[in-house]
């Protein structure tokens, strides 16, 4: 085994289709030496299939981020494949249609509160469910999109990415004490299944290749694959409650 991750053992959320950020990141842990335990929510067959594709076929376990009894089975179901963890990745978001697509102010609660458990709280529910299997050394990551704006028909979406922002640095000051650390990755816009479902996306999709200074690849999720690896790596021992901007610099221009 050798590579970035040699040895280390990964729950990668999140995999829906081989366009899924979550793929990338299991392909390219497995091909730096990592062992890796997928989830899967619904069709499972669909995320069976697609983890086929891997370098090594990955075992994909049924994970509701919103079931309570599918959390406390969590670790038990994780330990049938590894003996621990030293990763995981959250890569889990939802907001029902009233939510996005410039429907923020009709979005009523009952539809906010589902984008709110299943992008935001998630990300704590899924570290406690984790863990048991976790040592110090061991690192959560997670998604998000950058939410210190207010991006046009991001809405609700937008306001759970702010919380799932907040909610990995508390995260990070209280997993500390135990050695594990919580960072995100603030990728820019990429074409994937949960992109196509906010009507608008091809407002973001014009901005970034006007104005990212590195450019912008819509189609190509290695590089916020790659952070995602890195932060769960031994080379970032010392980094908790951060966020990593993967955008081609997007963020740091003005408007």
């Amino acid at each position: 085994m050798s590579g970035l991750l040699a040895g280390k053992r990964l729950l990668v959320t999140g995999v829906i289709t081989d366009a899924s950020i979550a793929f990338s990141v299991a392909k390219l842990a497995q091909e730096n030496g990592a062992q890796v335990v997928l989830t899967g929510y619904g069709r499972l067959s669909l995320v069976e299939r697609i983890a086929r594709r891997l370098p090594e076929p990955a075992p994909v376990i049924e994970l509701d981020v919103t079931d309570a009894e599918h959390l406390a089975g969590l670790a038990d179901k994780v330990r049938e494949h590894v003996d621990g963890l030293d990763g995981v990745v959250h890569s889990i978001g939802f907001a029902p249609q009233s939510c996005l697509g410039g429907g923020f102010l009709d979005a009523p609660w009952e539809d906010v509160a589902t984008a709110l458990h299943v992008s935001t709280y998630s990300y704590k529910s899924l570290a406690m469910a984790a863990l048991p299997l976790m040592q110090p050394g061991g690192a959560v990551v997670g998604l998000t999109f950058d939410a210190t704006k207010a991006w046009p028909v991001y809405d609700w979406m937008g306001v759970a990415k702010a919380g799932l922002e907040s909610a990995s640095r508390y995260l990070a000051m209280h997993l500390g004490k135990q050695g594990i650390r919580s960072n995100l990755v603030a990728a820019g816009p990429l074409r994937t299944i949960a992109a196509k479902s906010i009507p608008g996306f091809e407002q973001f999709e014009t901005a970034w290749a006007e104005r990212a200074p590195l450019g912008w690849s819509l189609t190509d999720q290695e590089p916020a694959a790659r952070a995602c690896l890195a932060l769960m790596s031994d080379w970032f021992p010392a980094t908790t409650g951060e966020i990593v901007h993967v955008d081609g610099g997007y963020h740091a221009i003005g408007a």
